[in-house]
């Protein structure tokens, strides 16, 4: 069911007048197959709207379970699981290309890349930006190393058909908010446009809490090369050479992909040889709650990462969060005030051990976070900035 919400009129914002519109909304999102941040942020923005989602693939015992309680629809084939990711993107890319939504609307929400190609045959487009598709863009060097030389040459085909298509289709969006000043540089670098405001997504800080500082270090994300986990263990390998008896656990999903499947093997193996390190890929949803509420500290380490609710989520536990110097975390990380930012392993493994020999440093920089969360990273105001962007699209 598509959802109605009062809007502020633009016009009277600044005068604090009350509502005087009524919108309905629906979102796009490419898929619904893990619990990531995006995921996350799609999740919220449906329940405060009470939005219908439109998906081309979605797994209910995979993603978020509250996803259960909203209207969502699959378009396109579905089921793309296992498939590479090049043929996975085309397979959305087609959902999303030849979607037309039925109901009367009065926004069209897209999300992740390439779900806003639902502006071929949609009008009023609020694309909320996570990043524009990293596979033909920003990592798309990083990409193709990965591959054998003999896919290189149709991997490179098939970027170079799907920018000119995908630059057509951001052409038709009426509007685009970024998720981060870092996907912000994106979209102009890549679309050659300016993204209409920046707006990060906010945290359930409430469900949050500081259990204490217990003898581990926290990193949860999805196992992913781009996520770099690797990173991770080669700094907690350097930091207990001086510091004994204190442990690194990794928590995220696995995709069935087998770039994914590889380099989850690839880090079972180097923690064996490390020592210390607990890799967990199936933790729900209290549990990760505590997790991060009786860690030391939360560690951050993806690949010049869009926006990252990872670091929210940390400061939101009281912890101090070491994040690496680049991409989103430099916008929400304040370096020796929450956590630190990072340039190198043998760096964060240092920065590790200070709040791992002073309590009341981790305790003095969690409390900071957790300040900070809450001043400037709630729902309450992400959806104040939100509705505004909303109304702008008529």
């Amino acid at each position: 069911m598509c959802a109605y919400i009062y809007m502020l009129s633009v016009d009277n914002i600044t005068a604090g007048m009350t509502a005087v519109g009524l919108v309905k909304l629906v979102i796009a999102q490419a898929n619904l197959i893990l619990k990531g941040g995006a995921e996350a942020v799609v999740l919220e923005i449906a329940k405060h709207y009470n939005a219908k989602v439109y998906t081309a693939e979605y797994d209910k015992a995979s993603t978020f379970d509250e996803y259960r309680n909203i209207d969502i629809e699959v378009i396109g084939k579905g089921r793309n699981s296992g498939k590479s990711r090049m043929k996975q993107g085309i397979s959305y890319a087609s959902a999303f290309y030849n979607f037309k939504v039925k109901e009367d609307y009065d926004v069209l929400n897209a999300h992740i890349a390439p779900s806003h190609w639902a502006s071929n045959r949609n009008e009023k487009v609020l694309w909320y930006c996570h990043t524009p598709l990293r596979e033909i863009y920003d990592l798309y060097s990083y990409r193709m190393g990965l591959r054998k030389p003999y896919q290189r040459p149709v991997y490179a085909a098939g970027a170079k058909i799907l920018r000119s298509i995908d630059r057509g289709m951001v052409n038709k969006i009426d509007r685009i908010v970024a998720n981060s000043m870092n996907t912000a540089s994106r979209v102009k670098k890549y679309y050659g446009r300016k993204a209409d405001a920046v707006i990060g997504g906010g945290v359930d800080y409430k469900k949050y809490r500081n259990g204490g500082f217990g003898r581990y270090f926290f990193y949860p994300s999805r196992i992913s090369p781009n996520k770099r986990q690797d990173y991770a263990i080669r700094a907690f390998e350097i930091f207990k050479r001086k510091h004994k008896g204190y442990r690194l656990v990794l928590a995220g999903q696995v995709s069935k992909e087998e770039v994914h499947q590889r380099y989850y093997r690839r880090l079972v193996e180097e923690a064996r040889k490390v020592g210390g390190i607990e890799i967990m890929s199936n933790v729900k949803g209290r549990r990760m709650v505590d997790l991060y509420a009786e860690a030391r500290g939360v560690l951050y380490t993806p690949i010049n990462e869009d926006y990252g609710l990872v670091p929210l989520e940390g400061m939101a536990s009281g912890k101090p969060v070491i994040a690496v110097n680049e991409g989103g975390p430099k916008e929400t990380v304040v370096d020796k005030k929450t956590g630190y930012l990072v340039n190198s392993e043998a760096e964060m493994a240092e920065r590790m051990g200070r709040i791992a020999v002073d309590e009341r440093l981790a305790e003095d920089l969690g409390k900071n976070g957790r300040k900070r969360v809450v001043s400037e990273y709630s729902w309450a105001k992400f959806f104040k900035r939100f509705d505004i962007e909303l109304s702008k699209v008529r």
